[in-house]
């Protein structure tokens, strides 16, 4: 189903209203970490803990962005889906990741921060916005200093930056709607978010 969404004079018209539903916080909130993270075409990054509606986003923005996109999660269904979705090869999050890459997107924080780290070139940026596993994590500071690499925090955005991904999203950029549920279905969509199955957003309707 096709609806018009208007926002602030000017929105992603003909979008889905599923789609519109599912981007506003979780695009917005990839976009800046990957504004932060100073992403450009050519460069490689890792993200972390594919899944959740920002890692998706994230991983539509980077590859629109022309970066060599590579993903992680526990799930082999969810990394062939993230293969599907653009990226280069998807690896298990409790394996070794054979990659080393110009920036990592981190969201599950102590059990995965070693490895990021690890997984970042001389000169690399890693962006974080959470921490599923913990807060508290430890860092090598002789691996922060002869690496020269960067630890970026970010969370959300600004107006102007919604107006942009808005723009985005109405000319085609992808929102990873998981599964769309009625009212009526809400334990099982709650189900579904506790269980981890989700990529992407999980949408309740409420007609």
């Amino acid at each position: 189903m096709k609806n018009a969404l208007v926002l602030g004079g000017g929105g992603p018209v003909g979008v889905a209203w599923e789609a519109c539903a599912a981007y506003p916080l979780a695009t917005l909130t990839a976009w800046r970490r990957l504004r932060r993270a100073r992403l450009v075409a050519g460069e490689s990054v890792l993200i972390v803990g594919i899944g959740g509606g920002v890692s998706a986003a994230a991983l539509a923005l980077a590859v629109r962005a022309g970066a060599t996109v590579y993903a992680t999660s526990r799930d082999a269904g969810k990394r062939a889906r993230a293969v599907a979705a653009g990226a280069a090869d998807a690896f298990d999050s409790g394996a070794d990741w054979p990659v080393a890459v110009d920036v990592v997107v981190e969201s599950v924080g102590p059990a995965t921060w070693d490895r990021s780290v690890r997984a970042l070139r001389p000169g690399g940026r890693l962006v974080v916005c959470g921490g599923t596993s913990g807060q508290t994590v430890e860092l090598s500071l002789p691996r922060l200093f002869f690496k020269q690499i960067e630890i970026i925090g970010s969370t959300m955005g600004s107006y102007p930056e919604f107006a942009t991904v808005t723009g985005m999203v109405a000319a085609g950029l992808p929102v990873a709607v998981d599964e769309v549920f009625t009212r009526a279905d809400y334990p099982a969509a709650l189900d579904r978010l506790a269980a981890g199955e989700q990529l992407g957003k999980v949408v309740l309707r409420h007609d």
